[in-house]
């Protein structure tokens, strides 16, 4: 393992370019291989077995390109994936899920709190679990937000139907009076200013990308893995499907131009 090699990081499409945005700001000096599983998103409405077979491709694939540690930018494969992957590789694996979780147990003032996700991590009860354990008393109200993802990949996030189905989506939470909401799919920061405006300045919403960024940080640190390379990053771009499309669409997700897209075959 050399200091050089890249950090990876896969998703099933766009999403986790948030998470990389966050990354490249705070570790601006690593190589990052990003790998979007566009041919066979969302991982949200898939079964947990599914879920697990593609992320062991796709861990395999980024392992095959040398990278030093991997980052699953997916909340539903977090939820399904993290253990198997765990268990199966001896490179470090990093998720964007646990950051989360003690992010929001910090924040909440009243232990009323929201999750936000796809049906696949909502359903999975993984978050709920890990709140309820470290908070015992605290009342959660998961919704399964489905049509965010689609509404984001088609560029709608200042569209009028986005507030349309954003207030009914967060209609229990307004009802409940939650404090504290974690974005459980990375697509949804991309609607964080209308979320906080529907909710109000008073609700805290949790993008677990900026903690994610920290712990991979203090991994590399940990581990004196840190690149020490002054000449500019590179980052690659791998996608399954579509890459012309990726290529377009992937710089709004991570708010910068994307050259070149690869196709995984």
């Amino acid at each position: 393992m050399s200091k050089e090699q890249s950090i990876g990081i896969f998703d099933s499409g766009f999403g986790g370019l948030t998470a990389m945005r966050v990354l490249r700001q705070l570790l601006p000096q690593e190589n990052i291989v990003y790998f979007g599983d566009t041919a066979r998103l969302p991982y949200g409405n898939k079964s947990a077995d599914t879920i697990i077979r593609y992320c062991l491709e796709n861990a395999s694939f980024l392992i095959d390109q040398q990278v030093k540690v991997l980052l699953i930018a997916c909340h539903s494969a977090c939820t399904a994936a993290l253990d198997p992957l765990r268990s199966s590789f001896e490179i470090p694996i990093l998720s964007i899920s646990e950051p989360g979780i003690s992010e929001v147990v910090k924040a909440t003032r009243s232990n009323k709190i929201g999750i936000l996700g796809t049906r696949a991590t909502i359903s999975s009860g993984v978050y709920q679990q890990q709140i309820q354990t470290a908070l015992p008393h605290a009342s959660i109200y998961s919704v399964a937000c489905p049509m965010f993802v689609p509404l984001v990949e088609e560029g709608f996030v200042d569209h009028g139907v986005s507030e349309i189905i954003a207030r009914e989506y967060l209609q229990p939470l307004i009802h409940h009076h939650v404090d504290t909401v974690l974005l459980g799919c990375t697509h949804y920061p991309l609607l964080q200013p209308l979320l906080q405006r529907l909710l109000g300045d008073d609700v805290t919403l949790i993008d677990p990308a900026h903690s994610c960024a920290l712990e991979t940080l203090q991994l590399l640190h940990d581990r004196d893995w840190l690149n020490p390379q002054t000449t500019p990053s590179q980052y690659t771009f791998y996608a399954s499907d579509d890459p012309d499309k990726f290529r377009h669409l992937g710089q709004t997700f991570l708010d910068l131009p994307i050259e070149k897209v690869f196709q995984k075959h």
